[in-house]
């Protein structure tokens, strides 16, 4: 007896590769991808290939315009820009990237637990949730930076647990819907656990929103760094953020020496737009709503 094998189908290969493909059709959003790896090749890779020393003064140097020698100048203390940009540049990202993923894993937990359940305690859980947004985020981190001053480690906790609220309500509307559906409803009549639901089925099923929320929390994450640092409250000398060199290098813009702003400036817009584009890129490539 022969045994028919199933083999898949060119169109159900396709459907598997549909939103890779939406993706990679977005010329703004694969322009946002490539910016993005130049600038982590630029922060993690650059100073291997241009060393400088970012800890120690050097008066000798100070304020010098670009040259062959420091190509972007150096600061007020003698520090090649160049190479503090690339340091800058590794706080704000690796900053950025972890308070982004960390609001993203707590906003996905607490609005798949809230939407799951639902009743009292999906209206408890979303109260709280609307308190928090009503408290604006940069408020919050002034108070905590005017108590405290946060090192790195600080600050990524306290961006993630005031940036976790609007994910959370992304993913407790996704749950609602995903909870209706019939492979959950079956799994549920034959005995399976909540938590086998949500972990199995709820969060699998969110994974494009939450993919997409992730970017924007990351943009998000690494313009509040900016901000609270430009107000002195960031990381502190001798280590740097973009935020912080645009605060070092601002009274020195208005004597000329614009090597020491328009880089941080440039480099702080140019990071966010690519994250925002790569999160429009993944949101039209994941929704697939009027599409046949």
């Amino acid at each position: 007896m022969s045994t028919l094998v199933r083999t898949p189908s060119p169109d159900a290969a396709t459907g598997r590769r549909r939103p890779r493909g939406r993706f990679a059709r977005n010329r703004t959003a694969v322009a946002g991808l490539v910016v993005l790896v130049l600038f982590l090749l630029f922060c993690f890779v650059g100073p291997l290939l241009h060393p400088t020393d970012q800890t120690h003064t050097d008066l000798a140097q100070v304020n010098l315009a670009p040259s062959g020698a420091h190509w972007l100048g150096t600061d007020a203390v003698g520090h090649d820009e160049l190479g503090r940009l690339m340091y800058g540049g590794r706080t704000s990202l690796l900053v950025g990237l972890a308070a982004g993923i960390l609001a993203t894993v707590v906003g996905t937990l607490w609005g798949a637990v809230a939407g799951y359940a639902g009743g009292w305690l999906d209206a408890v859980m979303m109260r709280v949730v609307d308190a928090g947004i009503a408290v604006p985020a940069l408020f919050v981190l002034l108070v905590v930076s005017a108590i405290t001053t946060p090192g790195t480690l600080g600050l990524i906790l306290v961006l993630g647990l005031v940036s976790w609220l609007v994910p959370s309500r992304l993913v407790r509307a996704e749950t609602l819907t995903l909870k209706n559906r019939d492979h959950v409803l079956t799994l549920r009549a034959i005995g399976g656990t909540h938590g086998r639901a949500v972990v199995r089925h709820i969060l699998p099923g969110s994974v494009s929103t939450i993919v997409v929320a992730a970017t924007f929390q990351i943009a998000d994450a690494i313009l509040l760094v900016a901000y609270v640092s430009y107000l002195g409250l960031g990381v502190q000398p001798p280590s740097t953020d973009w935020g912080g060199m645009l605060s070092a290098g601002l009274t020195a813009a208005y004597s000329g020496r614009w090597w020491l702003i328009v880089p941080p400036g440039l480099a702080i817009i140019l990071a966010v737009c690519a994250f925002n584009a790569i999160g429009d890129g993944l949101r039209d490539a994941f929704d697939v709503k009027g599409r046949g």
